[in-house]
């Protein structure tokens, strides 16, 4: 059980937290972009397809996960987060800053994980938006922390500790590099919550906080 899904507890059995959105599984469309000027996060969600049990974090979209990403003191999760429900799919776009292939990571992505619990998350990337390359993510093996999926580095940087959200050595979240999957450059972050988990409430799957471009060109 995640930080989400404990702070739901809080409800009367029966009923529905006050913050719950519909949730159902129907494509939302382009939902909303980020205040202007050029930063290193995403700008926009291009699409959010919710899955069952998906319902936390709806009401505060798109902010919720646009912008730097809102770690807690210490590494503790985040309840600033986008429950994606079972197989849940999010579209984000950067219309500044693009991702490109460059030394080391070049795109950091933030879930609210706590040692421990994780929910995983498959991360791919697009040029076009149409075609997307994922990273291979072993989202059912428990013993090895999920290897090459998103979800299970704890996050550290938030907008008012200081520490760089750009810089693996100290943000936190997962780190992806382009040249593991043989992309050059992308402008969209794809995630998507692969269904290997256990389901209940209203904040299964994959908490998405951010994403950040660690290599990056002006679009």
């Amino acid at each position: 059980m995640n930080l989400v899904m404990l702070a739901l507890l809080g409800c009367k059995a029966g009923e529905a937290p006050a913050d719950t959105a519909e949730t159902g599984g129907a494509d939302t469309g382009v939902i909303d972009t980020a205040p202007p000027g050029p930063d290193a996060f995403a700008d926009v969600v291009e699409s959010f397809t919710p899955g069952a049990f998906a319902g936390f974090g709806q009401d505060k979209l798109p902010d919720v996960v646009l912008g730097p990403p809102t770690g807690a003191e210490g590494g503790n999760a985040s309840l600033d987060v986008l429950s994606l429900g079972e197989g849940g799919v999010i579209i984000l776009g950067f219309d500044d800053i693009g991702l490109i292939d460059g030394e080391g990571p070049d795109l950091l992505v933030f879930e609210n994980p706590f040692t421990g619990w994780y929910e995983p998350g498959v991360v791919g990337v697009s040029e076009d938006g149409v075609d997307f390359v994922e990273w291979p993510c072993d989202a059912t093996n428990a013993e090895e922390d999920y290897p090459g999926c998103a979800g299970v580095g704890l996050v550290y940087a938030h907008p008012e500790n200081g520490i760089d959200p750009t810089d693996p050595a100290v943000a936190g979240g997962d780190a992806f590099d382009l040249a593991e999957i043989g992309v050059s450059r992308a402008r969209f972050v794809r995630i998507r919550e692969p269904g290997t988990g256990s389901y209940e409430g209203t904040s299964a799957g994959f908490d998405l906080d951010a994403v950040a471009v660690v290599n990056g060109e002006s679009l």
